[in-house]
């Protein structure tokens, strides 16, 4: 049985801030998820305020609620993805309350709970974990590349986007579970603190990795994933984006990673990078596309994030990059994500031809 857990989001569920909340909503191996806490939204349905989805995951007001309503809940997971990793301030009082009442604390955050003396005491006296995902490895736990990335033969996609917070794991996550309907094996790699708390197996955490170790990570992860699991496919869960300049991503997926095809994730209704005026207008799809082909790697698919779209206005966009890309353009969230099947299929058959 997986343990119980709630999740705090105080305040900051409907944003996409609660990006860690949102992925743990919609599914994870990990843990069962009996309750979101947020007084902004209590007397919800998590899934209801995530994308109109009922899920069965209530939103509660209190740790004090959740414990009357559910029994053995054993971890709290802080559910929010802040710039930076800053942990509000407003989050102490409930993180002590969780830790009074014997709930260990799972933090994704780069503010670490383990550096806070107070929660450490307050922890030791009621004999309850705080675990801090994103606290990086030690050196003997890291890896250089060596190039056994070459040996892979399973086709190998990137999950790309054209800026942070557009559903690449999410996105990533659906292709897997759409393949895994199909009968193939694709497995997915996860790179933030979130996919390791859906329960991911094979991956690591880019952001908190040293600069130098990145692509012997990477390599790692996806050698050892195909090793042990014969995959048919595999996935790389992409992070922040190729020319965000808060922190631009994504190379090291198609030259370490050795990520010979893409699914670009983008939004059509985003202006700036972060929504940030200052740093800087998104660049075209388009131009991304050309970009990445420059790495020597193929878009074989665009998903879109329809933030601030309705209905009509996502197929609209979806019908548009379709005629001008000549790309098959994805709608996870209203559509799923079956449109890219038969391509998978068929980069399966390719290889195993070859």
């Amino acid at each position: 049985m997986k343990p119980r857990a709630i999740i705090l989001t105080d305040g900051i569920l409907a944003e996409s801030d609660a990006k860690t909340a949102h992925g743990l909503i919609r599914g994870t191996e990990r843990y069962e998820i009996v309750a979101v806490i947020d007084s902004l939204h209590a007397g919800r349905d998590a899934g209801e305020v995530l994308d109109g989805q009922h899920r069965n995951t209530p939103v509660l007001a209190t740790v004090n609620e959740a414990i009357t309503s559910f029994k053995d809940i054993q971890y709290c997971i802080i559910g929010i993805a802040t710039v930076g990793g800053i942990l509000p301030a407003h989050f102490m009082p409930i993180l002590e309350s969780c830790i009074r009442h014997r709930i260990s604390l799972v933090n994704g955050l780069h503010e670490y709970l383990g550096s806070k003396p107070a929660l450490v005491e307050l922890a030791k006296e009621f004999g309850v974990a705080l675990i801090d995902v994103r606290k990086p490895k030690e050196r003997k736990d890291l890896h250089f590349w060596n190039a056994e990335i070459f040996t892979v033969t399973a086709p190998i996609i990137a999950v790309i986007g054209t800026d942070c917070a557009l559903g690449k794991r999410t996105t990533c996550r659906m292709v897997k579970e759409a393949c895994a309907a199909k009968g193939l094996n694709a497995q997915m790699i996860y790179t933030g603190q979130t996919g390791w708390l859906q329960g991911g197996k094979y991956g690591f955490i880019f952001d908190s990795t040293l600069n130098d170790f990145i692509s012997g990570e990477l390599e790692h992860a996806v050698v050892s994933c195909w090793k042990e699991t014969n995959a048919d496919i595999i996935l790389i869960e992409g992070q922040a984006a190729l020319r965000n300049p808060s922190g631009p991503c994504g190379s090291e997926l198609l030259v370490s990673g050795n990520a010979k095809q893409v699914i670009l994730v983008h939004a059509p209704k985003r202006t700036y990078y972060d929504h940030l005026p200052e740093w800087g207008a998104i660049h075209s799809i388009a131009s991304e596309i050309a970009l990445i082909k420059m790495y020597g790697s193929e878009v074989i698919a665009v998903a879109l994030n329809t933030e601030h779209c309705t209905a009509e206005e996502a197929v609209g966009f979806q019908q548009q990059y379709e005629a001008e890309l000549q790309l098959p353009v994805l709608l996870p969230l209203q559509q799923g994500v079956e449109k890219i099947i038969p391509l998978i299929q068929a980069l399966i058959k390719t290889t195993h031809e070859n």
